[in-house]
């Protein structure tokens, strides 16, 4: 049997007395140096402060409404062009790259409800305050041609919301009901309605295409199929949601925005509680939007302000603001995922950055390699806390930065009053209930 001894020698690491300073040992290969963690670290430290100072979000505006901006509707196939509706009935179709308003036509009288474009991209419907539902071609009309819908289809209600399958001629209104519509028929081919007055909001599922969410009047979140009769169940919130948005990656999860000052993540299959409790808005959140890759969404809100969050995250990584934009009312990010269009109060259309300190343009090798290389050391340093602050900090505008602390102070408050109730109580009778809990209602199914 062969026995292997361990051998040391003290001499190596142990100290002749105790004013010897400790022996460290040494790794002399050339590739791990001594230093290597404290450059690292003064490099990251480095590049998330020159991120900082890079970091210029906002790049152009475009105007040209005559009213507030009411909806936005990005193209199907086509990443440079937008099309916007405004509070006086206008529509107007942008060019992105020239920065430029390319068409203008008069679709409705009183507010533009909602916009879509077709799946194949060649056309797309509006619904207005004037109860109708219109079909315009993409293209500008010839010279001498009218500007003439397509198709008009006269309703009975007002409409609120649209949206369009993404594979199938259908799409989907909602007013007093929900109605899905087969774009030859001037008739809902299927109604849904759950003892509600009226739905804000309706959107198709962009992965499980026959699925639905609709916002309704009575805080409710109400999920549907179209190959069912009846709707399938419904989620009801202490206070009223106004948008709903589907992941595009994940096809159970969907994100609501809430008049709360919240936005709430929930997973279809367990509608009892949300999946994440989204907060840093203090104002009602009135739109969102996800980004093309599912990892992170774009909210809008009363407070003037556009939040960027990821989707598993309770915190905002990012904030856009500026001193004229007045009330966000909606939110698009674009299908290459690289810009963020906010429609305001204003009149205005604002193109941002997604990500705010990307250099735009063609980047040459090493300039992409070195991006990479401070990407990753910021990654590996994020929870230093000097790298930590230096990242976190943004800078809000007064009245945002009041609002946010006076409602730091009442949660606090409330949160103080609750533990001293439960103190001075039976065992218990007062259960702590958690954040994502208090918002939910019931489940109706």
């Amino acid at each position: 049997m062969k026995v292997k001894l361990l051998s040391r020698n003290p001499d190596d690491y142990v100290r002749e007395t105790k004013l010897d300073i400790q022996r460290v040992p040494r790794n002399y290969d050339p590739s791990l140096h001594p230093f290597e963690v404290s450059r690292e670290y003064t490099r990251a430290l480095n590049a998330t402060k020159l991120e900082r100072v890079f970091a210029k979000p906002f790049l152009a505006s475009l105007d040209g409404h005559r009213d507030g901006v009411n909806c936005l509707a990005k193209h199907t196939t086509n990443l440079s062009t937008l099309l916007s509706g405004s509070c006086d009935g206008e529509v107007k179709v942008w060019n992105l790259t020239k920065r430029e308003c390319v068409r203008t036509l008069q679709a409705h009288e009183g507010f533009v409800r909602g916009m879509v474009v077709r799946h194949c991209g060649t056309s797309f419907f509006t619904v207005g305050d004037d109860k109708t539902i219109k079909q315009w071609k993409i293209e500008a009309p010839a010279y001498g041609e009218e500007e003439e819908p397509l198709n008009t289809i006269l309703g009975k209600t007002v409409f609120t919301g649209l949206d369009h399958h993404r594979k199938e001629g259908v799409f989907a209104t909602c007013g007093q009901q929900v109605d899905v519509w087969d774009e030859q028929r001037s008739s809902p081919i299927r109604s849904f309605t759950w003892g509600v007055d009226s739905f804000s909001a309706v959107r198709f599922n962009p992965v499980e295409t026959e699925l639905l969410a609709s916002c309704a009047s009575d805080r409710s979140i109400v999920l549907y199929d179209m190959r069912e009769p009846a709707p399938l169940k419904k989620v009801i919130m202490t206070m009223r949601s106004n948008t709903v948005c589907w992941n595009p990656m994940e096809a159970y999860y969907f994100t609501c925005s809430n008049e709360d000052y919240n936005l709430y993540t929930y997973d279809m299959r367990h509608l009892e509680k949300p999946v994440t409790v989204h907060m840093d808005h203090v104002s009602a959140v009135l739109d969102l939007d996800y980004s093309p890759t599912g990892k992170e969404f774009v909210s809008a809100s009363f407070d003037k302000t556009i939040r960027i969050f990821p989707k598993d995250g309770g915190h905002s990584r990012e904030v856009y603001h500026t001193k004229r934009m007045q009330h966000v009312i909606c939110i698009k990010w674009s299908a290459d995922n690289k810009y963020i269009l906010s429609g305001s109060d204003e009149m205005n259309i604002r193109l941002w950055k997604a990500n705010a300190a990307e250099k735009l343009g063609v980047l040459a090798p090493r300039e992409r390699q070195a991006a990479n290389y401070s990407q990753k050391l910021k990654e590996k340093y994020q929870h230093h806390p000097q790298i930590k602050r230096i990242a976190n900090h943004r800078h809000l505008p007064k009245i945002i930065y009041h609002q946010t602390r006076e409602q730091r102070v009442m949660k606090e408050a409330r949160r103080k009053k609750e533990r001293n109730v439960r103190k001075h109580s039976r065992p218990g009778t007062v259960p702590v209930v958690s954040e994502k809990e208090k918002h939910v209602v019931t489940v109706v199914k």
